[in-house]
């Protein structure tokens, strides 16, 4: 640990806020794994002993382990049916690779416990099943408790970063290329790689998620499967690319995260030059043609690829100094499939009514377009929130509770707004009615943008509840 915090020092770099890319040469340097360093950035950071932050580590999986166990048994979802159970009685190999097939076996069955009794997210709920059903899989498979705990720690310092930037919805940052990237690095360094294959492997995972979204995975019967699925095989082609063959890679993988951060929130039409804007210095060029190009214009080209360079390796840190701790990666479980569409939405309607007094007598629900249309999965969660207070994690209440509205005869509407990422819930009750508007974040996160009876008193509540704010 020592001797990571010094070089880092020396390198003008802060502990807590180690890029990827900064672990990847600390560890080069220091001839290391990848694993040793993020270990050591948590235990100084924490000031924890590694035994301690191993515990943690493994510790923050329990309700994840949970939930795949019941979609390995009697977990049933309304994209997936009973496939963890299907996959767990029957003698069905997906890939024939050993590792593979039970990574991919847990993280499908996590899917379906997502599905059944909700996840805890870390960039969402797509990831955590696959960081789940990973996890379950070198448990099995590593039998060095050290070395299972370096692998773990890979996988949550990625999942980490990719939590600060998934700020809207798509599979390129959640289950698809958050899983992908972090497969892809824990196997790199499981099979021997070094730190650079390590990054090699991340950079060749991440490509082919770029813009990924994953608006009809979330609402359509069995897409989910290849997403995840996908994830994990993706991750596990190209850690085996980077670590057994020469296969040239020029893209820093600090590049890469910042560029799938960047094409997240950005519409199909304009992802093309966002991708051309990150990629360009390390566009292959063919001498014969540069012939015909003036030195000005190589001139002005160069400038500009140092200045793209410079600004990802910034992006990049501001993520990573973001990024929650890895020995608290997860926030609280959220059931109904998506800690967006619904655990967002669910956690503003949960400061509604802590700010609400009196009897409950109505439930005015605002969504923007996409939230609007799922409204299917996210009203439940609203109104056990707002109704009777609920957390994210309530899953027998999220089933029941429209009929106990229903009951109740409370007074509800649900209009669509247009307004981008808005979700403003509204209590009326008989002491004091209260209103709270936010702006949806992925991970059950939330943008407090007003409400009533103030702004600080729904901080204040917030803060109580333990519901994450976001800028």
């Amino acid at each position: 640990m020592d001797k990571v915090a010094q070089l880092a020092m020396q390198k003008g770099l802060q502990l807590g806020g180690l890029t990827i890319g900064d672990c990847i040469d600390l560890a080069r340097e220091l001839g290391t794994t990848v694993g040793e360093v993020v270990l050591a950035e948590a235990m100084a950071v924490n000031k924890m002993s590694r035994e301690q932050v191993a515990s943690a580590v493994m510790d923050s999986f329990c309700h994840n382990l949970y939930a795949m166990e019941i979609g390995l048994s009697a977990g049933s979802s309304f994209l997936m049916g009973t496939l963890g159970k299907e996959l767990a009685d029957g003698d069905i190999a997906l890939s024939g690779d050993p590792f593979v097939d039970k990574a991919l076996r847990y993280t499908l069955a996590a899917q379906v416990g997502n599905h059944s009794v909700g996840l805890q997210p870390c960039a969402g709920t797509g990831d955590s099943c696959t960081f789940t059903g990973l996890m379950k899989t070198l448990t099995d498979t590593v039998e060095d408790k050290d070395k299972l705990a370096r692998l773990t720690a890979i996988m949550l310092k990625i999942g980490g970063i990719f939590r600060v930037g998934k700020t809207t919805t798509g599979c390129n940052m959640e289950g698809f290329g958050a899983g992908a990237a972090a497969t892809a690095a824990v196997v790199a360094e499981m099979i021997g790689g070094t730190p650079d294959q390590v990054g090699k492997a991340i950079v060749l995972a991440l490509s082919p998620t770029i813009g990924n979204p994953c608006t009809p995975r979330v609402m359509v019967a069995g897409l989910c499967s290849t997403h995840l699925g996908g994830g994990v095989a993706i991750g596990c082609l190209a850690a085996n690319l980077a670590v057994k063959t020469s296969i040239p890679v020029t893209v820093p993988p600090d590049v890469m995260i910042a560029m799938a951060a960047a094409v997240h929130p950005v519409s199909a039409k304009h992802i093309v030059p966002v991708v051309i804007h990150y990629m360009e210095p390390f566009f292959k060029t063919h001498e014969g043609v540069e012939e015909y190009i003036s030195a000005e214009i190589k001139a002005k080209e160069a400038a500009r690829i140092e200045e793209t360079v410079a600004a990802a390796k910034l992006e990049a840190r501001a993520l990573a100094a973001r990024a929650n701790s890895i020995i608290k990666p997860f926030g609280e479980a959220v059931v109904g499939g998506s800690s967006q569409a619904v655990g967002s939405p669910t956690n503003a309607a949960r400061i509604a009514h802590a700010l609400a007094q009196g009897e409950i007598t109505g439930v005015k629900i605002e969504l923007y377009p996409e939230l609007f249309a799922r409204r299917g999965i996210n009203v439940p969660g609203i109104l056990m929130a707002a109704v009777y207070g609920a957390g994210t994690d309530n899953a027998q209440l999220y089933r029941a509770v429209i009929d106990r509205v229903r009951q109740a005869k409370l007074r509800v509407s649900i209009e669509e707004v247009d307004e981008p990422q808005m979700q403003r819930i509204t209590v009326f009750a008989s002491g004091q009615n209260s209103m709270v508007a936010s702006l949806n974040r992925g991970g059950a996160r939330l943008v407090l943008k007003d409400a009533s009876p103030s702004l600080e008193a729904a901080r204040q509540a917030a803060n109580k509840l333990n519901i994450e704010l976001v800028d």
